[in-house]
């Protein structure tokens, strides 16, 4: 699977140097760049990037706008991964509640930038499962907490959904359960689907956030 990527940053030099990186791949293409969040809808409809690399902080639209813009106007939208500086920014953590898929920081290696990549565009497993759950528990008292309770999920969607906070991929979640792959990924829709989560991510931020997954 050939994986176009778009661009968005309001440094030249960031954005050249990740072009480098992705393009050296050949399974990634850079379909196109924005210096802005206000340009990154109008690039993705003409483009198709299946995911964007997004700076977090940018002069006119951040990232964590330009997420929730480009995901209530495209369906399907595309897989957004937000670049920042620092790990503990408070814009990361909002990014993601707004539908970011993950977040890389500008200081990472080129091989864990690709890795990245193909992780939410394959959105089989959580990327940095760690760091997310660092994320949330920094956040705790941010949000009230409400439960699951509503949103009826099975004993089994629950067990998925502990794991799937783990870091665990659809097949490492089967062979923990001693199941098929293909019955994990329908586990996954369906809870997906009942908690109107977009991907993985949110799943698990919402899954932290109502107290179902302990923090500590």
């Amino acid at each position: 699977m050939n994986i176009s990527v778009a661009v968005v940053d309001d440094e030249p030099l960031i954005r050249s140097g990740l072009r480098a990186i992705i393009d050296a791949e050949p399974d990634l293409t850079v379909v196109g760049e924005a210096g802005d969040g206000a340009e990154v809808l109008p690039l993705v409809r003409r483009t198709g990037a299946d995911v964007v690399l997004m700076d977090v902080r940018m002069p006119a639209l951040d990232g964590i706008q330009a997420t929730r813009l480009l995901l209530d106007a495209l369906d399907p939208a595309p897989r957004v991964l937000v670049v920042t500086t620092f790990e503990n920014d408070d814009y990361v953590y909002d990014a993601l509640r707004a539908g970011a898929s993950g977040f890389l920081l500008k200081r990472t290696p080129p091989d864990d930038i690709i890795a990245a990549i193909r992780t939410v565009a394959g959105s089989e497993s959580l990327l940095f499962p760690e760091a997310i759950r660092t994320l949330a528990l920094a956040h705790a008292d941010d949000h009230p907490r409400l439960g699951l309770d509503q949103y009826d999920l099975t004993d089994r969607e629950q067990e998925v959904l502990r794991l799937m906070a783990k870091g665990l991929s659809n097949a490492e979640i089967a062979g923990e359960l001693v199941l098929g792959v293909q019955t994990i990924k329908t586990h996954v829709a369906n809870l997906l689907n009942k908690l109107g989560a977009r991907d993985r991510t949110q799943a698990v931020i919402l899954a932290y956030e109502s107290g179902f997954v302990p923090l500590r």
